[in-house]
C-alpha cells in the first residue's frame, strides 16, 4: 500500500491550541479522537502548500507565518503508513468557519494530554514543549489503536 502524506498543525492563541474532535465522519481512522487541523497533499503539493489549503479549508483562517517542527512517521497495523509534517503558527488571520470534519475548539495547551487524543501524540506534544528543533519521531499502532512503540530521532 502507497503511503500517506499529511500535514498536521497546532495553531496557537493564548496558551491554547486550537483542536478539531472528529466526530463528523463515519469512516474516520481518528473518529472521536481530538487532533490538529490539516490533511492529505493534492498532486505536487509541496508541505507549505498542503499546510495553508488545508488550514483554510478546515478553518477558516489563514496562516500568516508558521514553523515546520518534525516529520512523524505513523503506523497503523498491517496497511496504512503516513508521514506526517507537523507544524505549529501562532500568526493567523481571518475569522473562523465550521469544520465539516469535525468540532473545532480552543484548548489550554496544559489540558491537550488529557483529552481522547493517540497516545503517541503525547511524545510529539511532549517536543513541542521542550521546544526541540525540528525532529522524527515514528510511532507504530497495533489496528486497536495500542501504541507499540515510539522512537524519536
Amino acid at each position: 500500500m502507497e503511503p500517506k502524506l499529511t500535514t498536521l498543525c497546532y495553531i496557537i492563541r493564548d496558551g491554547k491550541y486550537l483542536m478539531l474532535h472528529r466526530v463528523k465522519k463515519e469512516k474516520d481512522l481518528n473518529k472521536d479522537k481530538w487532533i490538529g487541523v490539516g490533511g492529505h497533499f493534492e498532486y505536487g503539493e509541496s508541505p507549505d502548500e498542503c499546510l495553508l489549503r488545508e488550514v483554510k479549508e478546515e478553518t477558516g483562517l489563514t496562516l500568516l507565518d508558521y514553523k515546520a517542527r518534525g516529520i512523524v512517521t505513523f503506523v497503523y497495523g498491517e496497511n496504512i503508513v503516513e508521514y506526517m509534517h507537523l507544524f505549529t503558527s501562532d500568526r493567523f488571520e481571518g475569522e473562523m468557519i465550521e469544520c465539516d470534519e469535525g468540532e473545532l475548539t480552543w484548548v489550554p495547551i496544559s489540558e491537550v494530554c488529557n483529552l481522547p487524543i493517540w497516545e503517541g501524540d503525547k511524545v510529539f506534544f511532549g517536543l513541542l514543549e521542550e521546544n526541540r528543533e525540528f525532529f522524527s519521531l515514528k510511532l507504530v499502532y497495533s489496528s486497536d489503536d495500542k501504541l507499540l512503540k515510539a522512537e524519536v530521532h
